[in-house]
């Protein structure tokens, strides 16, 4: 019989908080608004929360809790992935990370040029002694024009492109479509992968009758959230690859609550 290592005790009474796998691959499934089914591909983080009488955890096992869902991960399976990540690691926690490219088909403003545009979505979960705590990141690439640039030029105002990162903890699931739109609503106006010069023309002209700074962005995202009763909790957060300064600039705003992260 095999010496099984890990499961021998550790007498230096250290817990840790996370310990499994990361960066791993994983064929995914996620459905968008219109109940599409999009395949992509996510990088997934498993862990558990080690008792400090453990030398260490059984990394197979990780891959057996994800394993045991078939070759490719769906959102309703996250709960299943827990329970079964913790009942198998001995553990009364576990988290799941899962980050991937999601893809929405943009039409051009004027033209209606048909083009596809990524935006990266994370889901974090935490399962912690039967109570499932989800949490959707979105980052959203906007456009800004700034207010200050336009206020003291005779001709024109600098402007660049931005992400704004919105996280929110919902009473009941919230469109990944719905968190884009509203990051863009925020925004000076909204990027596209396909433009004609009509479009070019439109976008311009749009960014400068609507210049925000990245606090007017954070603070227009946040006045966003607290209007849906469904948002719980949500950290905001911009910022803006400047295009005059050799650096960014940056803003946050979190709604606090008692289970926020």
């Amino acid at each position: 019989m095999l010496k099984d290592t890990q499961s021998e005790r550790d007498d230096r009474k250290l817990a840790i908080d996370r310990v499994g796998i990361k960066s791993l691959r994983y064929p995914m499934q996620v459905r968008d608004k219109h109940h599409a089914i999009q395949s992509t591909v996510a990088t997934i983080q498993l862990t558990v929360d080690l008792p400090h009488q453990f030398k260490g955890t059984h990394m197979s096992r990780f891959i057996e809790a994800l394993s045991a869902h078939g070759p490719v991960v769906h959102v309703e399976n996250i709960r299943d992935i827990l329970e079964q990540t913790a009942r198998r690691l001995e553990s009364d926690c576990a988290h799941l990370d899962i980050e991937f490219p999601f893809f929405l088909e943009k039409k051009a403003p004027v033209s209606g040029a048909i083009g596809l545009l990524d935006y990266n979505v994370v889901f974090r979960a935490t399962l912690a002694k039967g109570v499932l705590d989800f949490v959707v990141t979105t980052t959203v690439p906007v456009t800004t024009l700034c207010p200050c640039s336009k206020a003291i030029s005779l001709a024109g105002a600098h402007n660049q492109r931005g992400h704004v990162t919105l996280s929110v903890r919902c009473t009941k699931p919230m469109w990944i479509e719905d968190m884009v739109r509203l990051c863009e609503e925020s925004a000076s106006a909204e990027l596209f992968s396909l433009l004609k010069r009509p479009d070019e023309k439109h976008v311009t002209e749009q960014a400068y009758a609507n210049p925000v700074f990245v606090e007017d962005l954070v603070r227009n995202v946040a006045l966003r959230c607290d209007a849906i009763p469904n948002i719980v909790w949500y950290r905001a957060e911009a910022e803006n690859f400047e295009s005059i300064h050799n650096h960014n600039a940056y803003a946050l705003i979190e709604k606090k609550s008692s289970t926020s992260a």
